[in-house]
């Protein structure tokens, strides 16, 4: 049995033997009247496409990622991704932003983020266009065929909760948006128009766009920000139409609605796992606290419906970290040992973009004055080609182990709960048994595995085992 031992490890509070269904348990999505009457948690989820199960996430803020923040810039970069064992590439929003100056419709973190700038990837004015800030309609069909030519999948960020308040939407059917009995706009807590899913019209002016994008673009897959905030039946609907374009399409919901994942979506964003793993790392909580985290998320959900992405860094939590990211506040080796939980997990593992160099410089969705764009000067750095070498045979260990996607998670008991995450991952009479420190200092902790055997490990600092 093959061991890797490595000085980084991991926040993840897993620690005793309950177990959650492999990724891919609900192969067969029955929606008869039967079922429709079962407990949610006795219903099967869709079934995940594979490129989505398999696959290696890497998110980009343009605006963050090259000095010029364009698709062309960013598209000469794909091969870069590929090489690292990149599968999908999931891109911040790249439509027209609203330009409007009216601060009443800024949201609280645009106007503390002294960018002094209207346009907010997250507050669009044309969905169904590229913001001439990063380039043309042409250039993102270049990127797209370029990815697909590297083997990459390609993935948007849609915002169908708001839009800006001079969006083109609005011109074009005043009842798009939400308005109160005077006709005066609502708007929802980032201060932004609410969009009116009550409108037939509404409803099939973005169906549309999403078609547009999968259609004229070959688009594989969406990620939808805020996606609880929007009626489920309008997702579901979208789904079945865009599977008519592209049966193997992969939607992602920023959400913990608990029936996102029957019908609508593939994934869940990874909040239920960031979340709790910050506050093991920077804020000393239990270990167990992760898995306490993943368990909660998985307990009345549909059969196979607790699938997430499992990341430390994105767009919104570097944009709010401001000069203290992530990077700084974990340390190198508390990030790697993370990673290490991120790659072994059930789940799909997302980096963000910069992680792979170890980049500290800060990020902003609101602006890249200031240099807020990632310091490609330290991918020449010693740091940097630990973590690309660690990146790498996180990877291949994943691909080359299918418990890791596949597998059964079965959480073990230890007797350092507080600080060190075990579980195994199972498929087809193979496991790998993993172990992660979530203390800067040396622990000494018994684990106990599914058959009552105990096993005795010294792990240091940040300390990590796949076996």
């Amino acid at each position: 049995m093959k061991r890797i031992l490595t000085t980084f490890a991991l926040c993840s509070a897993m620690i005793a033997g309950s177990a959650s269904l492999p990724l891919h348990a609900a192969d067969a999505v029955s929606n008869t009247s039967a079922e429709k009457v079962l407990p949610l948690n006795q219903r099967m989820a869709k079934k995940s496409p594979e490129w989505l199960s398999r696959g290696i996430m890497y998110q980009i803020n343009p605006r963050a990622y090259t000095p010029e923040g364009t698709l062309k810039a960013a598209e000469a970069k794909l091969k870069d991704l590929a090489d690292l064992g990149m599968t999908i590439v999931y891109l911040c929003p790249v439509f027209v932003a609203d330009d409007d100056m009216n601060r009443e419709f800024w949201s609280p973190r645009q106007k503390k983020s002294q960018m002094d700038s209207p346009l907010n990837p997250y507050r669009m004015k044309d969905f169904y266009h590229v913001d001439p800030e990063y380039g043309t309609d042409a250039d993102l069909k270049s990127y797209v065929d370029t990815a697909h030519k590297l083997g990459l999948r390609v993935m948007l960020d849609m915002v169908y909760l708001h839009c800006g308040p001079t969006a083109v939407l609005i011109d074009k059917n005043p009842n798009f948006v939400k308005r109160n009995k005077d006709g005066k706009i609502i708007t929802g807590p980032w201060k932004y128009p609410l969009l009116n899913f009550e409108s037939p019209e509404l409803r099939e002016y973005l169906f549309q766009n999403m078609e547009q994008w999968v259609r004229d673009y070959g688009v594989d897959g969406f990620r939808m920000d805020v996606a609880d905030g929007v009626p489920l039946d309008f997702w579901e609907a979208a789904r079945v139409r865009l599977e008519k374009l592209n049966p193997e399409i992969g939607l992602l919901a920023e959400g913990t609605r608990k029936e996102n994942q029957l019908k609508a979506f593939d994934l869940s964003y990874g909040w239920p796992f960031s979340g709790p793993v910050r506050k093991v790392f920077v804020g000393g909580a239990s270990a167990k606290s992760i898995r306490d985290s993943k368990e909660g998320f998985r307990k009345a959900r549909p059969i196979g419906g607790d699938r997430i992405i499992h990341f430390i860094d994105n767009h919104d939590i570097s944009n709010d970290d401001y000069e203290n990211r992530t990077e700084e506040r974990y340390g190198e080796k508390g990030v790697n040992a993370a990673l290490a939980m991120m790659f072994t997990l059930d789940g799909t593992p997302m980096l963000y973009c910069g992680q792979e160099i170890c980049d500290k410089n800060r990020h902003s969705i609101f602006g890249s004055k200031f240099g807020c764009t990632i310091n490609w000067a330290n991918a020449g750095s010693e740091e940097a080609k630990r973590r690309q070498e660690l990146l790498r045979s996180l990877i291949e260990t994943r691909n080359s182990r299918p418990e890791l996607t596949f597998g059964e998670l079965i959480w073990l008991d230890n007797s350092a709960e507080s600080d060190v995450v075990t579980y195994l991952r199972k498929l087809d009479g193979k496991q790998t048994l993993v172990l992660v420190n979530c203390r800067a200092k040396p622990v000494s902790v018994d684990v106990t595995l599914p058959d009552g055997v105990k096993r005795h490990f010294d792990l240091k600092d940040y300390e990590f085992v796949i076996e």
